[in-house]
């Protein structure tokens, strides 16, 4: 008998105006195509009201929410006290995220006003004993030293671009690290090295979607059914089942948040 797929993807972003036009029907397509679960990661103002909303109006569709580096010039106490106030009246909210640093855009916020945005929204995760989605791009140092400030807190280190070394620091701290569409790319030699490298215990599966479509589906819009291209690249690196993965990464997230299947 076929193994049917039962796909929890860990980070999209199905508020994105790239569903504007079909959310509704590529909601129910995925759901026809075995995804059981999805985490809507905010970043914006804006998006910890259309995040929250999605999890309001679909059963499956959990939230994180949180403000992205790109936006740090917007975090102040209304919109502490609004996640706070969110979080505390909806209990699909899972996460605080997607928040981090990222220094790879010039025209991102400086970066003493990231790194302080970050910690501000690390402390609200430590008093609403919430995991983090973490985003970290270009900035491992910094990430890994503000990560160890608070013990208490774990999550996952979205999109994970670094080294099997960082990958490990990671780990030792209690974080998960989420495998994306990047990995069946051709030149993906480092990720690669970290999958085969980190406990499949230690792994989550994510889209990032509409961003990142794996192969063959590079360049189009991306979507959770997806993720079992992911899933089957992990299982080649691993040298194990699709069914053994899947199992695996879905377990994963149920552990970080501390709820049964």
């Amino acid at each position: 008998m076929e193994f049917k797929y039962e796909i929890f993807d860990t980070h999209a972003h199905y508020d994105d105006e790239a569903f504007s036009e079909d959310r509704e029907e590529v909601l129910a397509q995925i759901r026809e195509e075995g995804v059981v679960g999805i985490l809507n990661c905010a970043c914006s103002k804006a998006s910890l009201e259309t995040t929250n909303k999605l999890t309001i109006d679909y059963d499956f569709i959990y939230g994180a929410l949180g403000i992205h580096p790109s936006d740090a010039n917007d975090y102040d106490e209304s919109v502490k006290n609004r996640i706070s106030e969110l979080v505390k009246e909806n209990k699909k909210i899972l996460a605080i995220g997607e928040i981090g640093l990222d220094y790879y855009w010039d025209e991102n916020p400086e970066r003493e006003i990231q790194k302080h945005v970050f910690r501000e929204q690390m402390k609200l995760a430590e008093e609403l004993s919430l995991p983090v989605v973490i985003h970290d791009r270009d900035a491992h140092a910094d990430t890994l030293e503000i990560m160890k400030e608070f013990p208490n807190v774990k999550g996952i280190v979205h999109c994970f671009s670094g080294s099997l070394e960082f990958a490990r620091e990671c780990v030792k701290l209690g974080y998960y690290i989420g495998i994306t569409g990047v990995v069946t790319f051709k030149n993906a030699r480092k990720i690669c090295e970290v999958i085969e490298g980190i406990p499949l215990e230690k792994l989550l599966v994510e889209t990032d979607c509409p961003y990142m479509a794996p192969s063959p589906n590079r360049g189009k819009r991306n979507k959770s059914d997806y993720i079992r291209c992911i899933i089957a690249k992990i299982a080649e690196i691993k040298k194990i089942s699709s069914k053994e993965v899947n199992i695996a990464v879905n377990e994963n997230f149920f552990r970080l948040i501390h709820k049964e299947k």
